[in-house]
């Protein structure tokens, strides 16, 4: 039997600012409300806008960290897998889907924030680094640019 794939990409902005709660166990969870946005032509020839709203959940040390530097309105590229549960809900069964984001990049939102990447060993984002001119890396190199060790302006890849 082949395995499948199940993998999402999404880039948009946060919708309300992060909520990070803490299961009886101790593991930290990132709750995330993201916005993306989608512009269509409808039948009349008017351009249309359309958005979209996804759930989004940050496992761990990475949640942590992200929780504590995101706030509503970031701009987020967030890569991860569909995850769909069912709960009860007035004797009626409901379903709920998620994404649970194994990937976070802050692609920069012209607030004084450069480029940062969450990955399996936490979160880090660049302070004080130059405001984003609206030129911004093409997702692949967004994606797979290394954050910067040092944190000095020289290290910085634009």
């Amino acid at each position: 039997m082949a395995e499948g794939l199940n993998r999402v990409m999404l880039l948009g902005n946060l919708g309300a600012d992060p909520e990070l709660r803490v299961t009886p166990g101790g593991q930290a969870i990132l709750k995330l409300r993201l916005a993306t946005n989608e512009t269509y032509l409808d039948r009349n020839n008017v351009r249309q806008e359309r958005t979209e709203w996804h759930r989004v959940t940050v496992w761990g040390k990475r949640g942590e960290a992200l929780g504590k530097i995101l706030t509503k309105g970031d701009l987020l590229f967030v890569e991860g897998r569909l995850q769909t549960s069912s709960y009860e809900k007035n004797g009626e069964k409901r379903y709920s889907t998620e994404v649970v984001a194994n990937n976070i990049v802050l692609p920069g939102s012209g607030r004084g924030r450069g480029e940062g990447a969450a990955r399996e060993g936490g979160a880090s984002a660049q302070r004080g680094a130059p405001r984003d001119t609206g030129a911004e890396a093409p997702f692949d190199e967004a994606v797979d640019a290394p954050s910067p060790a040092g944190g000095g302006d020289d290290d910085i890849p634009f």
